[in-house]
């Protein structure tokens, strides 16, 4: 696979590693799809590097020029090993729109963070209440509830499922196209890359569905509209107010600070976060540019200045020993020679808790890290 950026357009190409054959391209520009593909002699050359590589025993992971750079990425080996170019080409259809909203201006960020994008809703013991007598009446411990790709409750089952999949497979549901039912056929990266299981959608509101993971059982069918009124049409005004979470994430009327633009909430034991860049959607900067300067933040903190999670395969010993050295707190300040104008960017870490937070230039910098600390204790009932 490769990914070229070339004035403001985003490539990604998948190439058989064997005979060189394009498998898909899908192209983005400024976050939405792009109709500009790849020209014939850019995807030869690129596989031509591949080749002149795998001959010497080297793997290329990147290549880069002033303006452009691009991407080699190793896929399954389940891809690597095509008997049918066609077929697989075929295949991989199915994945085009999952492909294209990661290429995209996405509203989530559990790609970058790995942890399941959530929403906390207003009456959340409800909701987790009817989800798992739904899941034992139909079969399946692995259910739940998502809303514009965000899981607003799930069984214990589901919250157990491995990274990547535990991302991926909402993400995959916010970027289908409406439907009021689906039967989907999904391999799961890390519990079962060869055996699919199947995903199964129910649309209770629009934008909110049910979301259930089994294997041959049970059928569409069995999952009639008798089962979901007796244990979803109690809840319909719980329900709807899921729906504005989609953006939001935290429920209407949480005290935030007026100077809060956006949080990134992680928690990195759970794997889960809460993130929004609308708690005050009528200031600058756009909440395009919110995003985009919370993942570049979110990476640099992550890794500049905070430490993998203790326990972490990667940490060396020595890591271990200076830990406590390591700072818990770091901010930006964009714009400071002009009083008033720019924003204040701002990373906290307590325990197994993140928080991210990107202010107003209203916000003195001498009182980032205490305004951080008090948002994270207010948070952290909730995460």
């Amino acid at each position: 696979m490769g990914e070229e950026g070339t004035e403001g357009t985003v490539h990604l190409l998948c190439l058989a590693a064997s005979s060189g054959v394009p498998l898909f391209c899908r192209s983005s520009r400024g976050g939405a799809p792009a109709r500009q593909q790849l020209p014939f002699s850019v995807i030869g050359s690129l596989n031509g590097v591949h080749m002149f590589g795998q001959n010497l025993e080297v793997q290329l992971n990147s290549a880069k020029t002033e303006d452009t750079t691009v991407v080699l990425l190793v896929g399954l080996e389940e891809l690597t090993n095509i008997r049918n170019v066609e077929r697989l080409k075929k295949e991989l259809r199915a994945s085009y729109r999952l492909i294209d909203s990661f290429l995209g201006d996405s509203e989530l960020i559990g790609d970058l963070t790995q942890c399941v994008d959530c929403v906390v809703p207003p009456e959340g013991s409800l909701l987790q209440e009817a989800l798992s007598g739904f899941a034992e009446a139909a079969g399946t411990a692995f259910v739940s509830l998502v809303v514009s790709g965000r899981v607003v409750a799930a069984t214990e089952s589901w919250w157990r499922l491995g990274m990547p999949e535990a991302v991926l497979l909402p993400w995959l549901v916010g970027s289908l196209p409406p439907q009021a039912a689906r039967d989907y056929p999904v391999y799961l990266p890390h519990g079962s890359p060869t055996v699919p299981h199947r995903l199964l959608t129910l649309t209770l509101l629009p934008g909110l569905e049910l979301c259930l993971l089994c294997g041959p059982r049970p059928p569409l069918s069995q999952l009639d509209a008798q089962l979901l009124e007796r244990w979803w049409q109690p809840l319909l005004d719980p329900l709807r107010a899921c729906l504005p979470l989609g953006s939001r994430a935290l429920p209407a009327g949480f005290p935030l600070h007026t100077d809060i633009l956006g949080l990134l909430l992680l928690h990195l034991e759970l794997k889960r976060c809460l993130f929004t860049v609308e708690p005050s959607g009528d200031q600058e900067p756009s909440s395009e540019q919110r995003r985009r300067l919370f993942r570049s933040f979110y990476t640099l903190v992550t890794a500049t200045h905070f430490p993998p999670e203790a326990g972490q395969p990667e940490e060396k010993a020595e890591e271990v020993v200076h830990r406590a050295q390591v700072p818990r707190a770091c901010y930006l300040v964009s714009g400071a020679e002009e009083p008033g104008t720019g924003w204040r960017l701002v990373a906290l870490q307590l325990g197994p808790r993140r928080l991210l937070l990107l202010l107003s230039a209203q916000s003195p910098t001498h009182g980032l890290r205490g305004l951080a600390t008090h948002t994270l204790h207010a948070l952290t009932p909730l995460l």
